[in-house]
């Protein structure tokens, strides 16, 4: 049975269950199946959780705005910052599982903050195929975790947090220069805390109410504290590029997404962006792309 999860459901309480009893932690996690999906009284919002899949079988992962294809077993992770699309021709494959967490989670228990992870980035696909002994390891994770919270010992999810942790840095491990990069200069510094918040305005949320405030070099100065000419500065030394391309870009990014993965018109998507009218975001778009967003979304 083919299943596909969109823009949409990025925002829509997809599966039920009364959360009113459980207990904090009982909340911020759970694992489930794929076929947990479609046949559970199970409920989560994607926007508000981490998700690590694992999975042996056969799908195209749109993720951000780039689209890539899984086969074989495989570990995933997403990121509830980050839009997704998963086209899964065999959805309800036996052996596929995730779980999902929220950020306190994970992030009050240890001192590294679940963002830190390079593959919970835009930049990373989050995907990273398993050979032999590495399924055989993320398997038995797997199945530990759900042994525990099948379970009624009063501590069970100390132990799946070391789980979840174990997963974590054995995805490190495989990440290509996976050591942790020092912020060795304030100039690093200062780009680091700028991309942050660039990534912060996004994904745009529905109903169309603006979240993109910061739109121009002179906004991200200002929440910085430093002069709008040093940023430019700083960022065309550290990246090659200056802040109205980084914004110019982060704004492209977002339009792709939009237009890819949702139902939105032209018009709603140029609303979401922040644009007077949507002559100008057919503009902007088309400078930025080479074609307008309605080439694009065909």
């Amino acid at each position: 049975m083919k299943q596909r999860e969109t823009l949409e459901d990025f925002f829509e309480e997809k599966l039920k269950r009364d959360v009113c009893s459980l207990s904090s932690d009982e909340v911020q996690f759970n694992l489930l199946t794929f076929a947990d999906c479609l046949e559970k009284n199970i409920r989560y919002r994607r926007r508000d959780y981490f998700k690590v899949t694992y999975t042996t079988g056969h799908h195209i992962i749109h993720h951000s705005d780039r689209s890539y294809e899984v086969n074989g077993p495989t570990m995933v992770f997403f990121s509830p910052e980050i839009p997704y699309t998963i086209e899964s021709p065999n959805y309800c494959e036996k052996n596929s599982r995730y779980f999902i967490f929220r950020e306190r989670y994970f992030s009050e228990y240890f001192r590294r903050n679940i963002k830190d992870f390079p593959f919970f980035s835009r930049t990373h696909n989050g995907a990273f195929a398993l050979d032999d002994a590495q399924e055989k390891k993320v398997a038995m994770h797997f199945e530990e975790m759900q042994q525990e919270l099948a379970s009624d010992y009063i501590f069970k999810h100390d132990l799946i947090r070391q789980h979840i942790a174990e997963l974590l840095h054995m995805a490190l491990k495989l990440t290509p220069g996976h050591s942790a990069l020092e912020h060795v200069d304030a100039n690093v510094r200062l780009t680091a805390v700028f991309t942050e918040l660039l990534e912060r305005q996004f994904p745009i949320e529905p109903p169309f109410k603006l979240r993109f405030e910061m739109r121009s070099p002179g906004d991200y100065a200002q929440k910085l504290n430093v002069h709008v000419n040093h940023l430019n500065r700083v960022l065309k030394l550290t990246t090659g590029k200056t802040t109205s391309q980084h914004i110019s870009e982060k704004m492209a990014v977002e339009a792709r997404i939009l237009l890819k993965h949702s139902q939105y018109n032209i018009s709603e998507i140029s609303y979401s962006l922040g644009f007077t009218n949507t002559t100008h975001f057919n503009h902007f778009f088309k400078r930025q792309t080479g074609s307008s967003p309605k080439t694009f979304r065909v």
